[in-house]
Formats: C-alpha cells, sequence, structure tokens
C-alpha cells in the first residue's frame, strides 16, 4: 500500500536556511510515519542562478502535482509559496493545509482564499491531516 504524499511549501529563498530545514525535519517527524513527504530542499539548486532557475519552477510543480496534501509554511510573504498555493488550489485543486502564526485579519487574502485551511502551528496542521488523511 502506498502512502499519501504530503508537499512541504514554504520560504526557501530569502530565508534562514536553518530555518527553512528544521520546520521540515520536524514535519517529517510528525507525518512520516503514515505519509511520504515530498521536500524540495532534496535537491541541491542555488536559488539566483540562471541555470537552476527553470529547474527549480519545474520540480517544485511537479512535486505540487504528484501530491495528495500540500502543507504551508506561512510564517512570511514568499513569493514562491504564494505561487505553489495558488497553483495548487486554483490550477490543480488540491487539500491545502497551512499553519500561520498570523491573525485572520493579518493573512493575505490570497492565501486565505486559496489555502483550505489554516492553523496556528506545524503541530496542529500535523494532527490536522493525520486525523484526516492517514490511511487507516
Amino acid at each position: 500500500m502506498t502512502k499519501p504524499k504530503i508537499y512541504l511549501s514554504g520560504p526557501i529563498m530569502d530565508a534562514d536556511p536553518h530555518g527553512a530545514r528544521e520546520w521540515r525535519k520536524r514535519a517529517k517527524e510528525l507525518l512520516g510515519e503514515s505519509f511520504e513527504l515530498l521536500d524540495p530542499m532534496r535537491r541541491s539548486f542555488v536559488d539566483r542562478a540562471v541555470d537552476s532557475a527553470n529547474e527549480i519552477v519545474r520540480f517544485d510543480l511537479q512535486d505540487v502535482d504528484d501530491a495528495d496534501v500540500i502543507l504551508v509554511n506561512y510564517s512570511k510573504p514568499s513569493i514562491g509559496t504564494a505561487m505553489e498555493v495558488f497553483y495548487a488550489g486554483h490550477v490543480k485543486d488540491k487539500f491545502i493545509v497551512a499553519f500561520s502564526p498570523f491573525t485572520y485579519q493579518d493573512c493575505s487574502p490570497w492565501m486565505v482564499k486559496y489555502c483550505t485551511k489554516i492553523l496556528p502551528s506545524l503541530e496542529e496542521a500535523a494532527q490536522y491531516i493525520n486525523t484526516n488523511f492517514a490511511k487507516k
């Protein structure tokens, strides 16, 4: 039996590299038993390298296509994350679970529109995903 797939969307470019990896590591601890996690940081591309830009986007969109659920770290505005959320929600009609420190009033209307659920922490988002999407 194959595990459902979750794409880990969140800031990478201009983000603290340790922070960008740390929440993904924690997500794997919380969800890895029941899900296959698609982490875009598994690839070794360099941001702002012209020869990598098209590959970064194509591989990330392929991961979104392959995923059953999108888990979004909405801790700060990120063009790449917003593009992935729009593509996953509007184009692919995927279920998108985000976690964010922002109040509803401080969230971008675009994120509110295309994220199916926004929760206050990674732990709550993982619990929601485990409850609703883990194969029983």
